[in-house]
C-alpha cells in the first residue's frame, strides 16, 4: 500500500517467506510491493532499529539567560507571570527575538512543577450507593 510504513512484523514475515519464494511473490504475501520487498532485501534492518533520536533543531535560545536571570527571579518573586518576566527580557537582552515567549513559559512551567512551592494534594473520595450500608 502506497503511503504506509512497513512495520517489524510485516519485514519479518516477508524475510522468512523470502527464503522458499522468488521476492515478488514473498512481498505479495507479506502486504508490500515489489520494490519494498528489493529495498528490505539490501537492507534487512527493521524500522524500529532504524529511528534516530530527535534532537534540538536550533540552538536553545535561553541556555545562558534562563539560570542565570529567570530563575533568580523566579526566586524572589513566585507570583510573577511569564508575561511579565518575558517583558523584562526584552527590556535586558533587547536583541532577543518575540518568538521566544512560548518557550520561556514552558521553562517556566517546568521550572515551578520540579521547584516551586508545594501543592496541595486531593483525594477524590466515591462513595459508592449501598457499599457502606
Amino acid at each position: 500500500m502506497p503511503g504506509c510504513h512497513v512495520t517489524d512484523h510485516q519485514m519479518r514475515l516477508f524475510m522468512t517467506l523470502e527464503q522458499t519464494y522468488s521476492v515478488p511473490v514473498a512481498a505479495a504475501k507479506a502486504g508490500v510491493s515489489q520494490a519494498t520487498g528489493y529495498r528490505i532485501n539490501s537492507d534487512p534492518v527493521l524500522p524500529r532499529q532504524k529511528k534516530v533520536s530527535r534532537s534540538r533543531r536550533r540552538p536553545d535560545p535561553l541556555a545562558d539567560i534562563f539560570d542565570a536571570e529567570v530563575v533568580p527571579l523566579l526566586k524572589s518573586s513566585p507570583g510573577l507571570r511569564p508575561v511579565s518576566i518575558f517583558e523584562e527580557l526584552l527590556r535586558r537582552h533587547p536583541d532577543l527575538s518575540p518568538g521566544i515567549r512560548r518557550t520561556l513559559e514552558r521553562r517556566i512551567r517546568t521550572w515551578r512543577a520540579e521547584h516551586g512551592p508545594e501543592q496541595e494534594v486531593i483525594f477524590r473520595q466515591i462513595h459508592t450507593p449501598g457499599k457502606m450500608a
